[in-house]
């Protein structure tokens, strides 16, 4: 575990790890919808009263606003400051976001998730290409007495797949057993030449985050070597793309596990916490900080691809609706929904700010005074 850094230096990660993630976001926006003809009137790093900014000779207002959670686009003919979406009162101008094709305006919005994802890559091939990838996923050694053990795994078996899951890195590895604690679940082994898959049981430890304690999964094996093998620009990105593939299919799982009430909703972290662990990952040294960038970078892309409004993916969800009806949904329909996604975003900032207060201990604090 990282040591608890300053507080000076969580507020300067967090602002250092932020403002580019938004800032690649929108741009992944204004570039495509630029490309498409479409203009832009603000581009916002920051929420609120804008701290500074200039004007471009296309007439895009830069601006830096002093509330660093977030950014936004303001096209020309998007009434909606806080997307890329359309809106019922389209202008006629040939430089309207509105007045586009549908599939013009998906794709404008599509392309923020999608440079998001394609940061994390970036970053993960550089990583590969300069300091090494993992590329082992043969077991070293097995505790005794562990689920490794008692399923007959051996050291120098290769473990191919766990829960249905590729595994070709112990990175993969420890992302799939963490969020299954006593779960049973299936572990494709190589042993030479010889191919199993065979039941195993996993253990459970405990971790604790801030003041709670939580059970994670536990195989019983190490890694039979540490070191990490460079790779040349081609391998590198292709196993960036893969890794980051497997990193988002580890978001979907813990959300699934979630749902099944296998991991706890207090394990979620908010704004709170992102800043505690981007502090902590800058004072474990750039390395570490620019992988959690990656990670924080596909977190952002997939959360904004998910169909609820106010978000990316509630836009597209209704491009693709307007795509298949050959009409845009209803003025109506799409304020109500925008108003229940909004009401949905605020109750879960709201549950992840408690969640990381709890983490931090403030709850347990209060109730010492208060009893």
């Amino acid at each position: 575990m990282f040591a608890d850094p300053p507080l000076w230096l969580i507020v300067i990660a967090f602002v250092a790890m932020i403002g580019p993630l938004v800032f690649v976001h929108e741009l992944g926006h204004f570039l495509v919808a630029r490309a498409f003809g479409v203009g832009a009137e603000i581009f916002s790093i920051g929420f609120g009263r804008e701290i500074f900014g200039w004007t471009d000779k296309r007439g895009t207002r830069w601006k830096v606003g002093w509330l660093p959670l977030g950014g936004y686009v303001r096209f020309v003919g998007d009434a909606d400051p806080a997307s890329a979406g359309a809106t019922a009162g389209a202008t006629s101008r040939p430089d309207s976001f509105a007045g586009k094709p549908v599939w013009k305006r998906f794709l404008i919005v599509l392309a923020g998730p999608v440079a998001n994802f394609l940061l994390a890559i970036a970053i993960f091939a550089a990583f590969f290409a300069f300091v090494g990838a993992p590329l082992t996923n043969v077991v070293g050694s097995v505790k005794p007495g562990s689920a490794a053990a008692a399923a007959g795994i051996q050291p120098g078996d290769r473990l191919v797949a766990i829960a249905g899951r590729a595994t070709p890195t112990f990175d993969d590895i420890l992302r799939i057993v963490l969020l299954r604690p006593n779960e049973t679940i299936p572990v494709t082994v190589q042993h030479g030449e010889q191919l199993r898959s065979v039941p195993v049981t996993l253990g459970s430890t405990t971790f604790k985050d801030g003041t709670r304690t939580f059970q994670a999964g536990l195989l019983g094996v190490t890694s039979s070597v540490t070191a990490r093998e460079r790779l040349g620009p081609v391998d590198a990105t292709a196993t960036a793309v893969r890794y980051t593939a497997r990193m988002t299919e580890g978001i979907v799982d813990g959300l699934v596990q979630m749902v099944r009430g296998r991991v706890s909703p207090e394990q979620l972290g908010g704004p709170l916490k992102i800043a505690k662990v981007a502090g902590e990952g800058a004072a474990a040294g750039p390395f570490a900080f620019a992988a959690l960038v990656a990670l924080i970078s596909i977190n952002l892309g997939f959360i904004n691809l998910l169909p609820v409004p106010m978000l990316d993916g509630g836009h597209l969800l209704f491009y693709a609706i307007e795509a298949v009806r050959r009409r845009p949904v209803s003025a109506r329909a799409q304020e109500w929904a925008f108003r229940g996604g909004l009401a949905l975003l605020l109750s879960l900032f709201l549950f992840t700010t408690l969640n990381d207060l709890g983490s931090f201990g403030v709850w347990e604090r209060l109730g010492s005074l208060i009893g």
